[in-house]
């Protein structure tokens, strides 16, 4: 084995309720999560060297930052650490989706690399699963890589049955809408008060039974994120004016929006019709459920 390489895709949370902030500055959170297909995905290969490295390449690279302090990094380096192993990794990530844009980039790029290098240096997958809560709240979730809730600060997922993949389209209107300021809005506003967790989750057979009740959800981040961005606002009354659009709301903490539709179809149709009224947007027809 020299080589290896996944799809990365991007997290959508279908609802997102938090709670109330704790003493150590985070939140409780209770939020269904799925992923999409190859068409919205970043790409990581890994392949055996002496030393760990990292080379980042694609039309959003510039905007991750230092390759120094990406979270692909931290998590190979982590990963090595806990298991032991005197093996090293040349990491290639190749960045198709925007930054800091709600649908889990850095964490589904992180926990991507670990299941590579899980891989490659032939370890045991728990390494992975015991420094991923470490990374970052959304690293358990998509180290898991399947629909679930995500509860607690991240680290409890609980896989949820869902009944199929969900036509949809993700939209970002190419505006930065970084964690740290939306949940400080959030907190000034006294948000998480009546926080609970839904218990029990419900079962859905059916495809419309899953999107009318996910319709009675919310996202408690949507008002401190559009009175951040108010590109949202935009980006959301695009998507629920689209035919065949079951739902449209804000995913993670923003600026990312993502509609559910009858068909895939419906998604393809609205994502040639923004091409031409909002050029400059970014936007991915896919289908929402497990990793690729």
């Amino acid at each position: 084995m020299t080589a290896l390489k996944a799809f990365a895709p991007a997290k959508v949370n279908l609802f997102l309720h938090v709670g109330a902030a704790k003493p150590n500055g985070r939140h409780d959170l209770d939020s269904l999560v799925v992923f999409s297909d190859e068409q919205a995905s970043d790409h990581v290969s890994v392949e055996h060297s002496d030393t760990v490295s990292l080379e980042v390449s694609g039309p959003y690279a510039e905007d991750s930052g230092a390759v120094s302090e990406n979270l692909v990094l931290k998590a190979a380096y982590a990963l090595k650490a806990a298991s032991g192993t005197a093996k090293g990794a040349h990491i290639l990530l190749k960045k198709w989706l925007p930054v800091a844009a709600g649908i889990g980039g850095g964490s589904s790029d992180a926990a991507t690399t670990l299941r590579l290098l899980t891989q490659l240096w032939e370890i045991d997958p728990a390494h992975a699963a015991a420094i991923a809560p470490g990374l970052g709240g959304d690293v358990p979730v998509a180290l898991a890589g399947v629909p679930a809730l995500m509860r607690g600060e991240g680290e409890r997922v609980e896989p949820a049955r869902l009944p199929g993949r969900l036509p949809a389209l993700l939209v970002n209107p190419g505006v930065p809408c970084p964690t740290g300021p939306v949940f400080r809005a959030y907190d000034g506003a006294g948000g998480g008060s009546t926080f609970s967790e839904i218990e029990p989750f419900p079962g859905f057979l059916e495809m419309d039974q899953l999107t009318d009740w996910l319709g009675q959800q919310r996202n408690d981040l949507e008002a401190p994120a559009i009175a951040l961005v108010p590109e949202i606002c935009d980006v959301l009354d695009f998507l629920k004016a689209q035919p065949g659009v079951r739902l449209a709301r804000m995913s993670g903490s923003g600026a990312t929006c993502f509609a559910l539709f009858d068909a895939l179809s419906f998604a393809e149709r609205a994502s040639v019709v923004l091409k031409q009224e909002a050029p400059g947007w970014w936007a991915a027809p896919c289908l929402l459920g497990a990793v690729p």
